[in-house]
Formats: structure tokens, C-alpha cells, sequence
């Protein structure tokens, strides 16, 4: 069963995305993705800087086989534009009157310094959204501090949270992966995003949307934080029962935390006696004696596989999970079932294997489409929507206007 494009939950809502990297372009993804005909406006001849960035098929470069470009940038039309010129920025104005929604990631005041500050925006369209994704936010003596994703994800508390015991050797903090700050900032930009356009439904007017990718990673941990830096103090992490245990085949995680949770694990462990003593009686017992109970278990885990020890637990109720490497989460029965993998054709990348949606609608999943090539709808949306001719679109690119 297939839904129809026009169908989606955001057809008909269109979003202009002047976005490079992740946090911009992800949050254009995912309301792509929900149907908005989001129009992504790249540099001419340079694009988006993740064009430049791998992973590449068999590791050769090339701006329209990046891995980071493809995936961020599904189910857009793309297009070519210098707002660095007076002719670009009146090609942009005309498609910002017709927008529902402006993202960008421009440092604070770039936008302005070019003519288009929010006076300019207004005029051309006062229902327009705007939603603006900074490193610190738009104000505050950081807003012009320059950084990259990893800067931003630990000026947050992330890698601080777990308190060492006292005595316990000082380490360094773990190194953040990927591009979690920048994935976390889209996700709440996209939020803003859709309930200031809501607004503007209701309202007719428009609103300002500022996204501060630091403070979106802080609320991610609002509780951690809120402990932190309320009274008392809280007490040293020692580590829980179970956590991850090493299997015949590799690790799971293990997580008997509530009672009957414990007792599920006592119960695929076979109920030994050792279960019964005053040290496992109830979950403060066991966290106080966990130096002890924790041997016992790995100790049950060692002779098992990951799939043995998932599955005998889970009949249980107790939460465990195999730690899984991409290639096996890939053939999963669960989502195989789900087609959560989709392959999607690509005139230069050829056919890849994509993550897709983790959402569905009447049980559809993801309808929608592969990433565009660098300036692919200029003719589309410039010629056959703004009413640009042949000649003057040839122009425009002899300029580099487009």
C-alpha cells in the first residue's frame, strides 16, 4: 500500500531551506519527509558543504555521492542562488512570499547584513516563519562565537552526568559520536518550526523561531540537569545490576531495575540459590551488593548468546537488548518487517540503502524521494513558477546569479 505525495501531512506547505551540513538541513528533512515541498537554495557551484563530506562510494569524492548530503537532504527540490547579489536576493524574496516557512543556519545578523533582516522578510511575506539554528543562540555575549558540532556538544553537561564513586580514578569524558548536537538542534527546530506555522494558520501573522543548538542538547537532559543543580546533591554513580553483560557473541544490555524486572532475570537465569539471600532481597540490597551479584550473573551470561539471553529475558519481562553493529540491525526480523531500510535510486550515487521514517501513517511509511542534485529545479522552480525564460535563466547562470 502506497500514499500518495500529495497526500502526506505537510503537502501544500511550502518551506524554503538555506541550510548546510546537519542541523538545518535535517530539520528541511524531516518536514520534507512529512510532505512539505521543501525547496533547498544552495550556492551556485559550491552547494551544500556535506556534498564534500563521506561517506563516498568506494571512498572517491564527488558532490553528488556524499552519504551526509544524501540522506539529509531526501524529498527536496534544489535549487541555485546567490544572495550575495541583488538579483538573487529579489529571485529569493519572490519565493519567500509564497513560503510558509524560512529555516536557516546563517550566523547571527548575516542575513541582515545582506539586506534581508526581518523588516525585509516581513514585507515580502507577514506570514512567513523564520526559524533561524545557531551554535549558542541568536543572543548572548557566544552568539558570534564560532564553532563546530563537537564544540557544542560538550560545552553541554552530556559527558558529565555520571558522577564517579569517591576515590574512583578521575577520566577524561567520553568523546561525543557523530552528529548527535546537530541531529538534536533539526529535531527542535522542525518542533518550533510546525507550531509556529500552526500559529500562523490561526493568526495570520508570522513569527520568529531561534534555535540554540546547545540549549536544545540541555533539554534533552532536563531531569540529569535539574539534579544537578538541585539540592542535595547527588549521590555518587556506582553503576546498576545487570547493564551490559558479555554474551558468547558479543554484548547486551540488561536493565532488571524495578523488582519484577529482577525477578524476570532470576527466573531465565534458572532461580539458583543465590538469588535468594538477604543481598538480593530488594533493589537497594542488590545496589548495595552489586560488587558481588553483578560476577553471578556474567558469570550465567557467559554460556549463552545474544539472541539466547535477549529472548529469554524478554519472555520474562525483563528489558534487554543485543548490542547490535549496523550490518546486523540491517537484517533484523523487526525491521525487515517494518521496511524500515528503503533503497533509493540516485542518478550519480546510484542505489543505497537509506534509513527511512520511524513514524506511520495508516500504516504507510516513507513515501518520499531521493536528494536533489546541485541546482536540479532551477528551471522548474525559477522558469516554470517565478516565469523566468529560457534566455534569462541562461543569464542568470552565466552570472552566477544561479
Amino acid at each position: 500500500m502506497t500514499r500518495p505525495l500529495q497526500d502526506r501531512p505537510l503537502s501544500g506547505l511550502c518551506v524554503l531551506e538555506l541550510g548546510q551540513m546537519v542541523a538545518a538541513p535535517y530539520c528541511g528533512k524531516l518536514l520534507a519527509d512529512l510532505g512539505a515541498d521543501v525547496i533547498k537554495i544552495e550556492r551556485p557551484r559550491v552547494g551544500d558543504g556535506a556534498r564534500r563530506r563521506g561517506p563516498f562510494p568506494g571512498g572517491v569524492p564527488h558532490p553528488e555521492k556524499s552519504g551526509l548530503f544524501l540522506y539529509l537532504n531526501t524529498s527536496k527540490r534544489g535549487i541555485t542562488l546567490d544572495l550575495e547579489t541583488e538579483a538573487g536576493r529579489g529571485i529569493f524574496l519572490r519565493l519567500v512570499a509564497d513560503a510558509a516557512a524560512l529555516i536557516d543556519d546563517w550566523p547571527p545578523g548575516e542575513l541582515a547584513r545582506i539586506g534581508l533582516d526581518p523588516d525585509a522578510l516581513a514585507r515580502a511575506n507577514p506570514r512567513l516563519v523564520h526559524t533561524s539554528i545557531t551554535p549558542f543562540g541568536a543572543s548572548g555575549p557566544h552568539r558570534d562565537f564560532r564553532t563546530h558540532h563537537l564544540n557544542v556538544y560538550h560545552s553541554s553537561p552530556h559527558t558529565t552526568f555520571s558522577t564517579p564513586a569517591e576515590g574512583a580514578p578521575r577520566r577524561a569524558p567520553p568523546r561525543a559520536g557523530r552528529y548527535l548536537a546537530e541531529y538534536d538542534a533539526g529535531l527542535s527546530a522542525a518542533v518550533g518550526t510546525m507550531a509556529a506555522v500552526l500559529g500562523a494558520l490561526a493568526t495570520g501573522t508570522g513569527e520568529r523561531v531561534e534555535v540554540s543548538k546547545q540549549e536544545a542538547l540541555l533539554c534533552l537532559e532536563r531531569v540529569d540537569i535539574g539534579r544537578q543543580i538541585n539540592p542535595p546533591k547527588p549521590p555518587p554513580w556506582t553503576g546498576s545490576i545487570g547493564g551490559l553483560l558479555r554474551a558468547k557473541d558479543g554484548w547486551v544490555m540488561v536493565t532488571p531495575v524495578q523488582n519484577h524486572q529482577w525477578e524476570g532475570l532470576v527466573r531465565a537465569m534458572g532461580s539458583p540459590e543465590w538469588t535468594r539471600s538477604e543481598a538480593c532481597k530488594d533493589e537497594a540490597a542488590r545496589q548495595a551488593h552489586r560488587d558481588e551479584i553483578q560476577p553471578r550473573i556474567q558469570e550465567w551470561a557467559d554460556g549463552l548468546t545474544r539472541a539466547e539471553i535477549y529472548h529469554r529475558l524478554q519472555a520474562e519481562g525483563t528489558p534487554a537488548g543485543p548490542i547490535q553493529t549496523v550490518a546486523e540491525v540491517r537484517v533484523w526480523p523487526q525491521e525487515r518487517e517494518r521496511d524500515f531500510f528503503v533503497e533509493i535510486d540516485h542518478p550519480e550515487a546510484g542505489a543505497q540503502t537509506y534509513p527511512s521514517v520511524p513514524y506511520r501513517f495508516d500504516d504507510v511509511g516513507w513515501t518520499g524521494s531521493r536528494a536533489p542534485l546541485l541546482g536540479e529545479h532551477n528551471r522548474e522552480i525559477l522558469g516554470e513558477r517565478l516565469g523566468h525564460a529560457s534566455g534569462e535563466l541562461a543569464r542568470l547562470a552565466a552570472s552566477g546569479v544561479i
